[in-house]
């Protein structure tokens, strides 16, 4: 079966008649979403409705080509999402898109559906640190999320970044140990993106300043030290989201799964005979103020939209704070004080470069006859031979450190102590990526002249903010305030990785490429005091697209909103899988952590 796009086909508008019942409802269609449709649609007697607001990204160009996937984030593809004034930022405002279609966004090294290898992202697979998984566990008080036993101990074959996984062995890089990865699972993982001088040149310039070399960052043995990273990117230089890994044509022709796009959920059915709410169901409209439609489940439903819009279905429904409901005229159902709290993000800081030997490759976004001819050559290199700049997902290569490592900070030059917020003492605080093309406006422009950029992501920030409603129409979209640098450490650290970045860029033989003459961009960054910039950062810093947390897993409800088996606290039949649920920051990018996630829940569904 094909995607269904009428609602008339899969619900009802009569919400007394539990005549359109299924077995799961998941709601949204991003990386979780997908992964569960498929897995739990395996068995043929489960009944499987999967419900997007968007549609598939299959037949849209710019999902497919890896160089290409920014060109989405101000089109319909997208929610056009902005940020509450940020304190920290001198009041600044951030734009925030999510993605609207199958496969979510996940973008730049990971999450609306912070949900993974995804249609809209950077296609980067970087798993995090093992021993942030061992931190869930403690925090859930659950062994079933540590690295052992959620990740790929050899032992337990079935686990679950192994499940998801089919790395392909590449004789260029003889240092991975291909039995410690998965083989046959749908999601391609490898080295089949566009390798340039400047990514394998920025690895030699860290090792130089005393960053180890890291065979492979996915293995368990952690993810301290610099590589090159694995993509979601397939033999034909072609993004692997998880619509086209676990939607494939002979899963959507299962009877008894159906995907509807277009379609907005507006709020939960529940029960409330029962002593406590029970979710029976959802309320579906395809236009704003259109015919509403119910469709009903016997098992759960599965809100998987993502750490903006997950937390956001559950307030319109009356799940959340009843300083938030109240205002807007909602039944209160349950007071939730931790519904859209904790909402954390990675903030990145752009160091943009002259790039004086020219192999910027700025004619991806061509001005001019030359820049148009050789955006052509490259496509047709693309097309014909499934490489070149085209191939190319921006974060190729990557260094994580620790700000407190006395090897690349000594402590005669940072004699402050910092307090400690990675998850042990092998995970690392800090990520520096270089991109072969500098970029702004969230890719939407490319300098005239000829650029390189590296990129300082803070990886484990103590600041913490909320989504909170702006109104009862669920055609609105919620506040988002991420409350950025509210916490002075923060600060802090990406200072220190500021300066360690510019140091790799002045050490051969990345130096090489820079033109630090050129004081138009950021070489100037060299002679700034602290304060100095601190005020850069308060004035550029970005969301690098990884908000998680707003529902968190916790062992009790006055610590978050779902238990360790992704069960909403104090509700029956509702349960949540995306990067809402994560109890913790993952110290790199999202995408593998929430496609491991919907792969361990859905084993869970399957057992009970």
């Amino acid at each position: 079966m094909s995607l269904i796009t009428d609602l008339a086909k899969v619900a009802t508008t009569d919400a007394t008649k539990r005549e359109t019942e299924y077995d799961f409802i998941i709601v949204g269609g991003g990386t979780a979403g997908c992964v569960l449709a498929s897995r739990l649609s395996e068995n043929k007697a489960t009944r499987v409705l999967l419900v997007e607001t968007g549609g598939s990204g299959k037949t849209i160009p710019f999902t497919q080509t890896p160089a290409a996937y920014a060109q989405l984030f101000r089109t319909e593809h997208a929610y056009q999402l902005y940020t509450d004034p940020q304190e920290g930022l001198g009041g600044k405002t951030k734009f925030w898109p999510r993605g609207k279609l199958l496969g979510g966004l996940s973008k730049y090294y990971g999450t609306d559906s912070p949900n993974s290898a995804s249609s809209i992202n950077a296609q980067i697979a970087h798993y995090g640190s093992p021993e942030d998984y061992d931190e869930w566990a403690t925090i859930t008080n659950d062994k079933t999320w540590s690295w052992n036993e959620f990740g790929r101990q050899v032992i337990l074959p079935g686990r679950y970044f192994r499940k998801f996984e089919r790395v392909v062995a590449d004789p260029a890089y003889p240092q991975v140990d291909n039995s410690l990865r998965g083989s046959d699972g749908p999601t391609r993982v490898g080295y089949f993106n566009y390798s340039t001088r400047f990514g394998q040149d920025f690895i030699k310039s860290s090792q130089a300043l005393g960053v180890p070399f890291c065979a492979d960052f996915d293995n368990g043995n952690g993810t301290l030290g610099v590589n090159r990273l694995m993509t979601y990117i397939d033999e034909r230089a072609t993004r692997v989201s998880t619509e086209t890994a676990y939607l494939t044509s002979q899963v959507l022709a299962r009877a008894n799964l159906k995907v509807v796009t277009g379609v907005k959920v507006t709020k939960l059915v529940l029960d409330p005979s029962t002593g406590r709410p029970k979710a029976v169901g959802v309320q579906m409209q395809s236009t704003q103020g259109g015919t509403t439609y119910y469709a009903f489940t016997t098992e759960d439903v599965i809100l998987a939209a993502g750490a903006i819009h997950t937390p956001h279905i559950l307030m319109l429904s009356g799940i959340g704070p009843a300083s938030q409901l109240r205002p807007h005229n909602i039944p209160v159902v349950k007071n939730f004080e931790q519904v859209g709290a904790h909402l954390q993000d990675h903030p990145v800081f752009d160091i943009h470069l002259k790039d004086k030997l020219k192999l910027a490759p700025v004619f991806l976004m061509p001005k001019g006859l030359t820049q148009t001819f050789r955006h052509v050559l490259a496509t047709l290199q693309y097309l014909l031979f499934h490489t070149g700049p085209l191939a190319i997902n921006w974060g190729e290569t990557a260094a994580f450190i620790r700000t407190d490592d006395p090897n690349l900070f000594p402590r005669k030059d940072y004699p402050d102590k910092l307090h400690d917020t990675t998850s042990g003492p092998d995970s690392p605080d800090i990520e520096i990526f270089c991109t072969p093309l500098s970029y702004k406006d969230h890719g939407g422009f490319i300098f005239d002249e000829y650029t390189v950029a590296t990129h300082v992501v803070l990886l484990r920030p103590s600041s913490e903010g909320f989504v909170s409603l702006k109104s009862s129409d669920p055609w609105t979209d919620p506040s988002v305030d991420p409350k950025y640098l509210q916490v002075d450490h923060d600060v802090e650290r990406i200072l220190r990785g500021i300066r360690f970045a510019l140091q790799i860029q002045k050490t051969e033989p990345m130096s090489s490429h820079i033109d630090f003459e050129d004081l138009t961009f950021d070489g100037k960054l060299n002679d700034y005091s602290d304060d100095q910039l601190k005020q850069e950062i308060a004035e550029r810093l970005e969301t690098l697209y990884h908000p998680m947390g707003t529902c968190r897993m916790s062992a009790s409800e006055d610590q978050g909103v779902v238990d360790s088996e992704l069960k909403v606290h104090g509700v029956d039949g509702l349960r949540i899988c995306d990067a809402s649920v994560f109890p913790s920051m993952v110290s790199g990018h999202c995408a593998a952590a929430v496609i491991a996630t919907a792969e361990k829940l859905a084993d869970v569904l399957r057992s009970q």
